[in-house]
């Protein structure tokens, strides 16, 4: 059945989780969310799929030039690691003690902030 309202999908990670990406030219190494796009379904991480932007010459930056900047990755090919063991894990949602539902960690079964 399809969503009425809220058609945007819940993502299992969000700006500020550490994640490790598990695919690709940066697999295996970690780094922070900085931004995610849900509609696209991808995130820029910190210092990961870096990307080189030409900058043309403008009146604020009158020197322009080529820079490098992070590009984005998919949200499937990456995973979140688990603040409490340091390791990459799933995510689930449950109810918490207040009733309300937040994401948990299924390797351990702790919530996460």
């Amino acid at each position: 059945m399809e969503r009425k309202y809220n058609k945007q999908q819940k993502l299992h990670i969000r700006k500020g989780d550490k994640v490790l990406v598990i695919a690709g030219e940066d697999k295996g190494k970690d780094g922070t969310v900085l931004e995610i796009f849900p509609d696209k379904n991808r995130a820029v991480v910190e210092g990961r799929n870096m990307v080189t932007k030409h900058q043309k010459p403008s009146a604020g930056k009158p020197e322009g030039g080529i820079k490098k900047v992070e590009g984005t990755i998919h949200i499937s090919n990456l995973k979140l690691i688990d603040p409490a063991s340091g390791k990459p894990t799933r995510t689930g949602r449950k109810l918490n003690a207040k009733g309300k539902l937040q994401r948990f960690a299924k390797k351990t079964g702790e919530f996460i902030k």
